[in-house]
């Protein structure tokens, strides 16, 4: 199994240079690209697109050539070279340049995180395990053709995981789609928290304990027909919680409860009930 991995992975090595050579001579963004990277700082912001330009040819010659069939072991050297240069690279802009860009894998700007930093290990590792290859990669893909894709896939998955400039291709669009399936601003009920919240501002409750408020909406859960909404206070100088509670099945504003609880002990300090008959008080003040 190791020697079929070791086989693959000048495959998955020269793939990444030649996309990483594309961005640094083909995208018509390449010169801002090249003059937000750390390049501009090392060499100058002049001659921060030639050194840029000339780092892209280097990848698309040595991917094109750990592609292309043999693999030399000389190839898979100079892989693990490259990669050993590329974490030393985004080691010194994380250090000396944090706020510059990866410029690695897209024009986009991308500042170096640890995500780029694993990325470039993943890669010195892969051109290591080349040089035990003893085998070409279409040898090792005929001969087991399922396990040999299951190993790619997995790697090139790992490689766009650890690449946060490709983002915008697979993470944004899987947060949007959870967020279309779980609908987070609806409870189980169907009845959406900005309604509640606008509800319960609208009541006697929200208004006389108001000024204790110090956060938006913290947490809410549905229970037994209610909808229960906490938010962070202080009270008498001590920090607690203020609990709505919402009727999910009237909209009035006069039926929202309140109780304001220490966060320290889980005592009740301060409770407003259901309104009195109209000619009375609408709210009850309870202290605990």
């Amino acid at each position: 199994m190791i020697d079929m991995i070791a086989a693959l992975q000048p495959l998955v090595v020269g793939a990444v240079l030649i996309w990483s050579a594309r961005v640094k001579l083909f995208s018509r963004h390449a010169a801002a690209a090249a003059g937000r990277t750390a390049l501009a700082r090392l060499f100058g912001q002049r001659r921060a697109l030639p050194a840029y330009r000339l780092l892209g040819g280097a990848e698309l010659a040595l991917g094109a050539l750990l592609v292309l069939p043999p693999v030399r072991l000389a190839e898979a050297v100079a892989a693990t070279a490259l990669a050993a240069g590329f974490l030393g690279y985004l080691a010194y802009s994380r250090r000396v340049a944090p706020a510059s860009s990866c410029g690695c894998l897209s024009a986009r700007p991308t500042p170096v995180s640890g995500r780029g930093l694993a990325r470039a290990g993943l890669l010195l590792a892969a051109g290591g395990l080349a040089g035990l290859a003893d085998g070409g990669w279409a040898g090792a893909l005929a001969g087991r053709p399922a396990a040999g894709a299951a190993v790619l896939a997995a790697e090139l998955a790992a490689v766009v995981a650890l690449s946060p400039e490709l983002d915008a291709a697979w993470l944004l669009p899987l947060r949007r789609l959870r967020a279309r399936l779980t609908r987070p601003l609806r409870g189980g009920t169907g009845v959406p928290l900005l309604a509640t919240v606008q509800q319960l501002q609208l009541s006697d409750a929200y208004r006389r304990v108001a000024p204790l408020l110090r956060s938006d909406v913290r947490e809410h859960w549905d229970d037994d027909g209610w909808r229960f909404v906490g938010h962070a206070a202080r009270f008498r100088g001590r920090s607690a919680t203020v609990v709505f509670a919402v009727p999910l099945a009237d909209r009035q504003p006069d039926t929202v409860r309140v109780a304001v609880v220490d966060d320290a002990t889980g005592q009740t300090l301060l409770g407003l009930a259901a309104p009195a008959p109209p000619a009375g008080p609408r709210l009850t003040v309870t202290p605990v």
